[in-house]
């Protein structure tokens, strides 16, 4: 169980102590006591004082909101792929309450041909409206912007947890833009140090390299081209970052556009 800023706490003018049970429930078929997780019918619902909610519209996308530097650089993470599976897990965007289910593509459950490298998922309350530009020539991809948490624990799908941001990659797949914000689960012990993509190449060597390379690589088995990425293949730094998860937040807030593409908003 966790405990997590409400909304209402998040973004009050002066914070309270107020807080949320983040838990989750499994829905699906089941094998005796267990749920059978690689079946199209699996799926995985945020919980908050044991009561479903929407991992994408209802939690708070800075859940320290008191106008501190710490609080600017600090936003909601959903975990959808724990590091070390291959399961494509995400967010269903299209579906009532935004549960979180294994992607589908040509009738079969999606996998990942390696495992991943770090905690993967999503900025609640963001979206790469793929009506506008991101960068000349490339739209959003119609999801939530991902993120790369390079923290050491490992979460498990569907769980919440507080990141810092660090940085973030413009991947370009298949004509779309789909952002990749770094960063670093506050609960890693190292996190304290490391602020800037810097401090990520002086704590972790390389680690910034072999996430592009794996995003490049990843649809290749499956017959596809790899993908490349903007600002030739390095990462922007936090501040350019935070800008870019402002700006999909105001695209977050156009329910009709959401609703126009398809995608379930609450009533």
């Amino acid at each position: 169980m966790q405990r997590f800023l409400s909304t209402a706490a998040a973004n009050a003018a002066k914070p309270t102590r107020k807080t949320i049970n983040i838990t989750r429930e499994f829905v699906g078929s089941k094998s005796g006591d267990f749920f059978l997780v690689g079946q199209p019918d699996y799926r995985v619902f945020v919980t908050a004082d044991g009561k479903r909610i929407s991992p994408w519209h209802d939690l708070p996308i800075f859940p320290l909101n008191d106008g501190s530097r710490e609080g600017r650089y600090l936003i909601s993470f959903v975990n959808e792929i724990p590091r070390g599976t291959t399961a494509k897990m995400e967010i269903a965007t299209k579906e009532e309450g935004n549960p979180i289910k294994q992607d589908i593509k040509k009738e079969k459950l999606r996998n990942y041909p390696f495992a991943s490298l770090v905690n993967y998922g999503a900025v609640p309350q963001t979206w790469e409206n793929p009506s506008i530009e991101a960068l000349p020539g490339l739209k959003g991809d119609n999801d939530p912007v991902d993120v790369c948490d390079i923290g050491g624990p490992v979460l498990e799908c569907g769980q919440v947890a507080v990141a810092k941001v660090l940085g973030i990659l413009g991947m370009i797949d298949e004509g779309e833009m789909d952002w990749k914000v770094i960063a670093i689960n506050r609960d890693d012990r190292r996190s304290e140090h490391i602020n800037t993509i810097a401090d990520v190449e002086r704590v972790m060597p390389g680690k910034i390299k072999s996430i592009v390379q794996w995003f490049k690589q990843y649809k290749v088995p499956d017959g596809k081209p790899l993908n490349s990425f903007a600002f030739d293949e390095q990462a922007k730094d936090a501040d350019y970052a935070i800008e870019i998860i402002r700006a999909t937040h105001e695209h977050w807030k156009d329910q009709n556009a959401l609703k126009a593409k398809g995608l379930w908003v609450p009533k």
